[in-house]
């Protein structure tokens, strides 16, 4: 690695969506009355194995989620991707941060990632009609699925 120097793996650092990550795997863990180990074998049937000592380690936030386990954490915890990726903030002034975007309203959060609205950024970053919410209902979800209520 000619001058350069390569960063231990411990040493990256995780932003506010893997540390918001970390605290909703715990939290949802502890809430099905599960251990590390008990989770770790759920995962292993579901076909996307996580060590407990791996589980320990993203609860702590030394370990970032990939997608794939993402998605798998929250079916074997019987919860919403969105119960992971944001906090549970219930509180009409609460704020949250969002990786590439800031702090913003829960309410405003939530909304962006049920697919309801655009988070708007204070930045358009040059994307035309990134502001425009008709745009956002027709292209950021499939069309069957509408502004429908759960």
């Amino acid at each position: 690695m000619s001058g350069q120097q390569r960063r231990p793996r411990s040493a990256v650092e995780h932003g506010p969506t893997a540390q918001t990550v970390a605290a909703g795997v715990q939290r949802m863990r502890k809430r099905r009355g599960l251990s590390t180990y008990q989770l770790s074998a759920a995962l292993e049937k579901a076909g996307r194995p996580i060590a407990a000592s791996a589980i320990a380690k993203v609860e702590r936030g030394e370990r970032q989620v990939g997608v794939d386990e993402l998605m798998a954490l929250a079916f074997v915890l019987d919860t919403p991707p969105s119960a992971l990726l944001l906090p549970l903030e219930d509180s009409p002034d609460a704020t949250i941060e969002i990786t590439g975007a800031g702090t913003v309203s829960a309410e405003v959060a939530w909304d962006w990632l049920d697919g309801r609205r655009p988070l708007l950024a204070s930045e358009n970053f040059g994307r035309p009609g990134s502001h425009d919410r008709l745009a956002h209902v027709l292209y950021s979800r499939p069309p069957i699925r509408g502004d429908r209520e759960a």
